[in-house]
């Protein structure tokens, strides 16, 4: 029977009003003196009445906590209300008259108390707020690793089993080859020996002949048959000279089981050591109290669930990205960090002013070659060596995904699950190829339903909110867009004639921004492919824009073919 899992109790939540009577505002304000919470209005008339001039009056955040009532055993009438540092212990304010705690040092207990209470909340706060959700995170991937490694295995089995398959099967041929060969040996060894016993035959017969006539001899009373028929010198015929038959030698192979296993492939162990699971590190900041962290996420949703479109596009700044020739892709680092690369190879980490951090070189070319993982790990494709290669957070580069004879042009990795969606090209084919995140191929795309080729230069690939992969395509003049189990959704072909697609991303709400390189405009389309409007156009300054990208603040970045400047906008609210 299945443990339950254990349940961790939360912290109460309510909605603060002032405590004076009839007042229906909201708490904001609290008195230390009398323990009374209360709002700004109140507060001031508080602080007016004279026998409350002296009261502490302070942010509810920073109120004192109200000490529970507790009479003192010795004296029965008396609160304990201080507490004794040398006895370590709380006591009445008469205790501290008595001959037991003369001259020592006594502290208010309501501080003492108010101090514990706070460090037992924040404590609280971090085991529910980050603690617990970080656990079942790192449990949800233990989890998932668990599948993978299955998954993994279950592969490594299947190639196994097509190695011996495969072996099976030379064993086979080669054995009938050999089989063959020795029933043509046979063959001619038994004709060989077949026309020696014919020999014999004419030679058996021959005696039979030579017999009879000496029997006729021999039965004759005619003298003169032996002195003249019968020759003086009889010769008989010497015996045939035969060869006998030389057969073939079978010589057993000398193998041994380390043979097989060359044969076979063996399972090998890496030695490299297991990585930790990458576990956030906790902001103190943020656990000031529980009620503060609830506000703080349900802002968060809040604007996410009040998000729309704005009524115009506001430009934000932009900056010159150094070491490009010009901006053809942006993939987001993180909040500060951007990989940008140009149409000569040059693939550039930056700050948001442009400041160069590393530079490496590249065969990507102007196309959007790569990305950066949930993990950020940098994920980029070489169309020359038809090759997919990641480099980690210790810059430690890796080859991880050959793909044969196809071109890798493109490559996204989702936000929704780690996976790796490529696009790539083949002798005039072309397809989008699904990986996992060690490099196990999912899913391949190339036809609709009807059989017809979905792509011709799937050059930019990206993911929506939903699954949907959304794949720009040069050739075919359209934004071809799938559903995650592969079903053809729609195309979209632009407004006008010579529609460009190049760059291509989405956004939370799930729109869809492409460049259009030819109308020198960005277009925006809903979630199912509806146009909405042009975000950006000519007059605006865009000229043969590029690349698109919008990061985890909503701004929308745009790289722009003739420069190295990126420009930021706004275009959410």
């Amino acid at each position: 029977m299945a443990l339950s899992k254990p349940k961790i109790p939360g912290i109460a939540q309510h909605f603060l009003e002032c405590g004076t009577e009839d007042c229906e505002r909201n708490c904001e304000f609290y008195c230390n003196s009398c323990h009374h919470q209360m709002c700004k209005p109140c507060r001031d008339q508080h602080l007016k009445i004279p026998e409350h001039k002296n009261h502490e009056v302070v942010l509810y955040q920073q109120r004192r906590r109200q000490l529970p009532v507790k009479k003192c055993k010795i004296h029965p009438t008396k609160d304990i209300d201080i507490f004794c540092e040398e006895c370590n212990v709380p006591l009445c304010s008469k205790c501290s008259t008595m001959q037991d705690h003369r001259w020592h040092q006594f502290f208010d207990l309501e501080i003492i108390y108010t101090e514990k209470f706070e460090i037992c909340h924040k404590e609280l706060s971090k085991i529910h707020n980050y603690f617990v959700p970080t656990s079942e995170d790192l449990q949800r991937e233990v989890q998932e690793d668990a599948t993978e490694v299955k998954q993994i295995m279950d592969s490594i089995r299947t190639s196994m089993k097509a190695e011996a398959e495969s072996l099976k099967n030379m064993v086979d041929t080669v054995l009938s080859e050999n089989m063959e060969e020795l029933n043509q040996i046979e063959k001619s060894l038994l004709e060989k020996l077949k026309s020696q016993e014919k020999t014999f035959d004419d030679y058996i017969a021959y005696f039979s002949d030579l017999v009879q006539e000496f029997q006729s001899y021999l039965s004759s009373t005619e003298l003169t048959n032996f002195t003249t028929k019968l020759p003086e010198n009889l010769e008989v015929k010497s015996i045939p000279k035969t060869t006998k038959p030389v057969t073939p030698e079978f010589s057993p192979a000398q193998y041994s089981k380390e043979d097989v296993d060359k044969l076979l492939g063996k399972i090998t162990v890496t030695n490299r050591k297991a990585k930790l699971r990458r576990v956030e590190p906790i902001e103190i900041a943020s656990f000031s109290t529980s009620e503060q962290t609830k506000q703080d996420k349900d802002m968060k949703s809040d604007k996410k669930q009040t998000l729309s479109l704005s009524v115009s596009v506001t430009k934000v700044r932009e900056f010159n990205v150094l070491s490009v020739n010009n901006v053809c892709h942006v993939s987001q680092d993180q909040s500060d960090k951007l990989w940008i690369s140009d149409s000569k190879g040059n693939l550039v980490q930056t700050d948001l002013q442009g400041n160069v951090i590393q530079k490496i070189e590249t065969n990507g070319g102007s196309k959007g070659y790569h990305t950066v993982t949930q993990d950020r790990d940098l994920i980029f494709t070489d169309q020359d060596k038809k090759v997919i290669s990641r480099i980690t957070q210790d810059n430690n580069i890796t080859e991880f995904i050959k793909t044969g004879d196809w071109r890798p042009y493109s490559i996204h990795s989702s936000h929704i699950n780690g996976d790796l969606l490529v696009g790539m090209v083949k002798s005039g084919r072309a397809k989008v190829t699904r990986y996992n995140k060690t490099g196990k191929e999912l899913q391949n795309i190339r036809r609709d339903n009807n059989g017809q080729e979905l792509y011709n230069y799937p050059h930019y690939i990206t993911e929506n909110i939903n699954g949907d992969i959304c794949t720009s395509d040069f050739d075919k003049c359209a934004v071809v867009v799938m559903n995650k189990s592969g079903q053809y959704r729609f195309s979209y072909t632009g407004q006008e004639s010579l529609f460009s697609p190049f760059g291509i991303c989405t956004d939370v709400l799930g729109h869809i921004l492409v460049c259009d390189s030819n109308r020198n405009t960005v277009h925006l389309l809903d979630q199912d492919g509806q146009f909405l409007s042009l975000l950006l156009t000519k007059q605006q300054g865009v000229k043969y824009p590029r690349c698109v990208c919008v990061d985890d603040e909503n701004n929308l970045y745009v790289g722009q073919y003739h420069t190295n400047t990126l420009t930021v906008y706004k275009y959410l609210q």
